[in-house]
């Protein structure tokens, strides 16, 4: 079993959402932000979301604050961003760190499969990793690919 199914997190309303229950599936996991300039792109997320769900994709948000503090709400501010502003149906997580000591575990493991270019660190909101039905990671997106660019790489992975 692959270690990404061994790991879980916490959604906004306090249930968790564990790895496990993806086994089979293809993830898309966001490290998001509701004041950041690519935060548009949850409407592009949920269009795919919407699109492929039937398919066996399944897109896992993940707040962080850590990049120019553009995630300072509540959990109540940030469903409210994601759901009400831009109709956000996937899985969205409590604020988590994904750089520094108290990185999010599921981003520990990400960063370590995919270390990208700045060495297994993540340089900003919106940084994007694919996740195969195995459990493995095949692909690390920038914050700078719109949803609608990963759309092949999501298709080859269903």
């Amino acid at each position: 079993m692959s270690p990404f199914y061994q790991l879980s997190a916490t959604s906004l309303n306090g249930q968790p959402i564990p790895m496990a229950d993806y086994a089979g599936k293809v993830v898309l996991v966001v490290n998001t932000a509701s004041h950041c300039g690519f935060t548009p792109q949850y409407a592009g997320l949920e269009t795919l979301y919407k699109k492929y769900a039937a398919q066996g994709l399944v897109i896992l948000g993940f707040p962080c604050n850590q990049f120019g503090k553009q995630e300072p709400g509540s959990a109540d501010d940030i469903a409210q961003t994601c759901h009400i502003n831009y109709g956000v149906s996937f899985p969205v997580s409590v604020k988590v760190d994904v750089n520094g000591t108290a990185t999010h575990p599921i981003f520990r493991y990400l960063k370590a499969e995919l270390p990208g270019v700045l060495g297994g660190h993540i340089k900003w909101n919106f940084t994007k990793f694919l996740i195969g039905r195995d459990g493995k990671p095949i692909k690390r997106f920038a914050p700078t690919t719109k949803p609608e660019k990963m759309e092949a790489a999501i298709l080859a992975a269903l």
